[in-house]
């Protein structure tokens, strides 16, 4: 059914993105818990760091995974009550989450609890939602989507980690369940599936379209359509980048950088906050990213972005005996790099294989980046036991970034990629 759409001054598409924004704020700041919580497990608790990291490195994992699914799932019952059984999910394992006394328990909870419900809560959320509501400015809503995750350090990071130096991690982990007790309402109530809900058109369209209903096995339809991506050359470009882009990211810095300032005895509230810092330049640098993207070609656009991440990473071992200027310096240029790669990564997706299908290919590209975030988590944290600091890690995925650069390059454009069927 098609119905010319009505004028209006105002499009209910923004109040999406901002309900979406705060829930991508929320997740963000759950995911990066952890790096505050790590030193109080290992003193509470006597557990190694590389068993904690193993518990981040499961829910990096889970958190990918789920983002093709979360796709189809969104396709079949709604965005709205995909968050809404999400959040309630992370509600409930963070409630727990001070009643544990063992390393399994840890690991279930944040594993894999907090894995699945943050993996809903991912980018293919965002990517979903402006190819459903947005075909102009596109990429300007992409990258505030992504933004978000910053925006949730910036916020929540020195809090958390102030609560927990001054009354404990326990306390700053019921904080959080506040948050999301205020937040679940909000989508409940106000969040929409689709323009077609609200009778409009997505903004640059004119016609009213209803959605074609998902069709095909929820669980079966994102393998086939891996199956069917993986004959693409330009899909292994775009998951390789974003391995290595996971692996320099959240896997690694989001983890393990308030660890490696305790082991130059920079106090937890001063290493949360250059997080935090990191955080408020990288909401400037991912919004202008999706400016950008929207303007500029993508795969140039990447290598600028992995070529001067990995600079600021073989940087960092340096910066962080030399002190604080130097820590300030890594983290302005690192924090508005951190997730630019995201608005241009998830143009050439939709670009190239089309918006019908964007969401669970990208949400595949998603789970490249988490496996290689999971290995960075997970093996940072061992080297650090083995060789007693980051060094390794950090100088590795620095180079493992210019890599990227040039990979990026060799993406193709969206014209000489064969179309899925």
């Amino acid at each position: 059914m098609i119905k010319e759409r009505p004028a209006s001054t105002f499009y209910y598409g923004w109040i999406v993105v901002a309900i979406a924004f705060l829930t991508l704020l929320v997740s963000a700041a759950i995911s990066s818990v952890p790096s505050v919580l790590m030193l109080s497990l290992e003193k509470e608790f006597g557990w190694d760091r590389s068993a904690i990291s193993g518990a981040v490195s499961i829910r990096i994992l889970l958190y990918g995974l789920m983002g093709p699914f979360s796709a189809a799932l969104m396709a079949r019952y709604g965005i709205r009550k995909i968050m809404v059984i999400a959040m309630v999910l992370l509600m409930a394992s963070m409630s727990l989450t001070p009643l544990i006394t063992q390393i399994w328990q840890f690991v279930l909870l944040w594993g894999v609890f907090v894995g699945l419900g943050t993996g809903a809560l991912a980018n293919v959320l965002g990517v979903t939602i402006a190819n459903r509501w947005f075909v102009k400015h596109k990429g300007l809503v992409i990258g505030l989507l992504t933004a978000s995750a910053a925006t949730g350090q910036l916020l929540f990071l020195p809090v958390i980690a102030k609560i927990t130096s001054d009354i404990g991690w326990r306390y700053s982990v019921y904080s959080v369940v506040a948050v999301l007790l205020l937040l679940i309402p909000v989508v409940a109530i106000w969040m929409r599936n689709h323009p077609y809900d609200v009778g409009k058109a997505p903004l640059g369209e004119t016609a009213v379209v209803k959605p074609a209903p998902f069709v095909g096995n929820l669980f079966l339809s994102p393998i086939l359509v891996l199956i069917s991506a993986s004959k693409s050359g330009t899909f292994w470009l775009l998951a390789g980048t974003f391995f290595l882009c996971g692996f320099s990211t959240n896997g690694l810095i989001g983890t393990h950088l308030i660890p490696a300032c305790g082991d130059f005895q920079i106090p937890i509230v001063i290493a949360a906050g250059l997080l935090s810092l990191m955080g408020l330049f990288d909401l400037v640098g991912t919004t202008m990213s999706g400016w950008l993207t929207d303007r500029f070609d993508s795969r140039w656009l990447l290598l600028w972005y992995y070529g001067l991440r990995g600079l600021s990473l073989i940087f960092l071992p340096y910066a962080l005996g030399a002190g604080y200027t130097q820590l300030l310096i890594f983290s302005v240029f690192y924090g508005l790099d951190w997730i630019a790669t995201v608005p241009p990564t998830a143009k050439l997706t939709s670009d190239t294989f089309g918006k019908e299908k964007a969401g669970m290919i990208f949400g595949w590209i998603v789970v490249a980046h988490q496996a290689g975030a999971s290995i960075a988590a997970y093996g940072a944290g061992m080297m650090r036991d083995l060789l007693g600091n980051y060094t390794v890690p950090f100088v590795l995925a620095g180079f493992l970034c210019l890599f990227a650069a040039v990979m990026s390059l060799r993406i193709r454009g969206a014209r000489k990629t064969a179309s899925l069927t």
